[in-house]
């Protein structure tokens, strides 16, 4: 099973949906809306001057958004249509900002630099078989005395059903997950269909990968919110969005920071 090409075949299905999304609203992102949101802010600091390498950026809001604070910017992502779209709106904004389209783990293969930061946020290693080898990359791509800023779905989340109905899945990496979905977090009734493959990870995979790749962890914390509506049933609730009838229950996010 070619997990990386049925991945790309699923998230380049998606690109033209979530750009033209009230989820991702474009029109305002073009305007000048930063798209990320408060605790990745929190984590980041002050942007300027800095060099940062976004992984896994999806069509670049993100990475932009960055950029235009000051930062001199990398995205990169493996569907060649979010990473175009990317390079469009790069050169209408006028940004300083650079996007590589390739698989994560061949990054070595197209990039030799070191950053100030590397960053990535929501949804990211779920898509990773081996998480051990994702840390060792982000190390890899950081200067000494370097800043690992890293926001992601709680791993307690993915054990539910979609409906957060029930329990489906193992909280420990026991299975390949395979499912085919229609629609997508931005639009759920969207006219596509398409198969993904993922792999759950648990905290002690993510802290304990962060440790041996070298990384010094210098922060963690955990969320019982998510900063968007990306989950079916949520309810608004504070800085964010919660699952009905389990709000303040269930942790939804992590965010972690590392050095070098």
């Amino acid at each position: 099973m070619n997990y990386i090409q049925i991945n790309k075949h699923h998230w380049n299905q998606k690109v033209e949906v979530h750009v033209n999304s009230d989820f991702y609203d474009q029109d305002g992102f073009l305007a000048g809306k930063n798209t990320n949101d408060a605790i990745v802010m929190n984590l980041l600091g002050d942007v300027r001057g800095k060099k940062i390498l976004h992984l896994q950026c999806h069509f670049g809001q993100d990475t932009l958004s960055l950029a235009r604070l000051g930062a001199s910017v990398c995205g990169v992502d493996f569907s060649d249509k979010a990473i175009d779209q990317a390079r469009n709106t790069t050169e209408e904004l006028g940004l300083d900002a650079r996007f590589i389209c390739c698989d994560v783990f061949e990054l070595r293969e197209h990039l030799d630099d070191s950053f100030d930061i590397v960053f990535a946020s929501y949804g990211v290693i779920g898509w990773h078989p081996n998480i051990k080898l994702w840390f060792e990359l982000v190390n890899h791509f950081m200067k000494k005395g370097g800043k690992f800023v890293f926001a992601e779905f709680h791993p307690a989340v993915w054990m539910w059903s979609d409906d957060f109905s029930h329990v489906q899945y193992s909280y420990f990496n026991k299975q390949t997950i395979s499912e085919e979905v229609s629609g997508t977090y931005a639009d759920q009734e969207a006219p596509i269909t398409s198969k993904y493959v993922a792999w759950n990870h648990s905290l002690e995979d993510v802290i304990n990968n962060v440790i041996l790749s070298g990384m010094t962890i210098t922060s963690f914390n955990e969320y019982d919110y998510s900063p968007y509506p990306c989950f079916q049933n949520v309810v608004k609730s504070g800085s964010g969005y919660q699952i009905k009838n389990l709000e303040g229950k269930l942790p939804m996010v992590i965010s972690l920071t590392a050095s070098k």
